[in-house]
């Protein structure tokens, strides 16, 4: 938009001149909401990443990651008191680079780092030791759109996602939850959780809850809807795509319409994201186009030098 392809009604608001006006640029932008439960474990985690995938038929991809202690012991002076370092990795205010690193940047004041660091301080240390279980809604199917703030360069854009403003999205959060319930529920997993299910399922639902992965007002409460818990614990995967969809921004070669020596080839030509991680796909749509220029100039470069 910076170099005049966009809407015309938001160029001209900030004076950038209109080269061609495309009311879609920047529209069907989203990200797939991503929500978590913490199973507690009576007994130590070994360290797992993401490495198996749940593929459900109602469209939510399932995973896990857990570690033998995700409360890490500290280094120097704090060492000799044997404090421990309260962290959930991604799911954790980033204490330590004082971010909030699943919310967005102008919400990341001192003030909610502060409220966040001693939601964290709270925690039983029992509570750092387990693991996570989440899902990432296909599509997802609620969009938002990317609007200029200025025209520097530098700046970030203003990004609304929309999550779950499509009721279908909510409803996929809400089933993927109950098969997470069922998961931990089985007789696989009863060596790492707690006899008594109703309270176990109760307390890290409970707890999930109040991990400050977000800043939005919460409700706690073990009988509250899944719904309500999907829109309260709701945190980026930071799958971003969307904005120059194939169709209606680029064509099938990727370039711009309407513009020309003008192609986009990343993730913001998708209208959803593939799998559990658009990277290799990226990756992949980047090397094939680029090989397919290639290819474009050698021919052209063939049929004049043959003139």
């Amino acid at each position: 938009m910076l170099s005049g392809v966009g809407p015309r009604v938001q160029l001209e608001r900030h004076g950038i001149r209109t080269v061609h006006d495309h009311p879609g640029v920047g529209q069907g932008v989203a990200d797939n909401p991503m929500n978590s439960v913490f199973v507690p474990s009576p007994v130590p985690v070994a360290l797992s990443l993401v490495q198996v995938v749940g593929v459900t038929r109602f469209g939510s991809f399932i995973e896990g990651v857990s570690r033998s202690q995700f409360g890490i012991p500290l280094h120097g002076r704090a060492a000799a008191s044997h404090a421990v370092a309260r962290n959930f990795g991604m799911f954790s205010p980033m204490v330590r680079s004082r971010q909030l690193g699943t919310v967005p940047p102008r919400e990341r004041t001192p003030e909610a780092m502060r409220r966040a660091a001693e939601v964290m301080r709270r925690l039983d240390p029992r509570a750092f030791r387990g693991g996570f279980i989440l899902e990432k809604i296909l599509g997802p199917l609620s969009t938002g759109h990317i609007e200029l703030r200025s025209t520097d360069a530098r700046a970030n854009p203003a990004v609304t996602f929309n999550y779950f403003r499509d009721p279908r999205d909510v409803e996929r959060c809400a089933r993927g939850i109950q098969a997470m319930e069922r998961v931990v529920r089985s007789p696989a997993f009863a060596r790492f959780t707690y006899a008594n299910h109703s309270a176990m399922d109760a307390a890290f639902r409970r707890g999930a809850a109040h991990f400050p992965v977000n800043l939005l007002p919460r409700h706690p409460g073990d009988t509250r809807p899944l719904q309500q818990y999907c829109r309260e614990t709701v945190m980026t995967i930071w799958h971003y795509h969307g904005g120059c969809h194939v169709g209606g921004v680029v064509d099938q070669d990727y370039r711009v319409m309407g513009v020309r020596g003008l192609r986009v080839v990343d993730s913001s030509t998708f209208k959803y994201s593939p799998g559990t991680n658009p990277q290799a796909t990226v990756m992949m749509l980047g090397r094939y186009m680029g090989l397919r220029i290639l290819r474009e100039r050698w021919i052209r470069k063939g049929a004049e030098d043959k003139h």
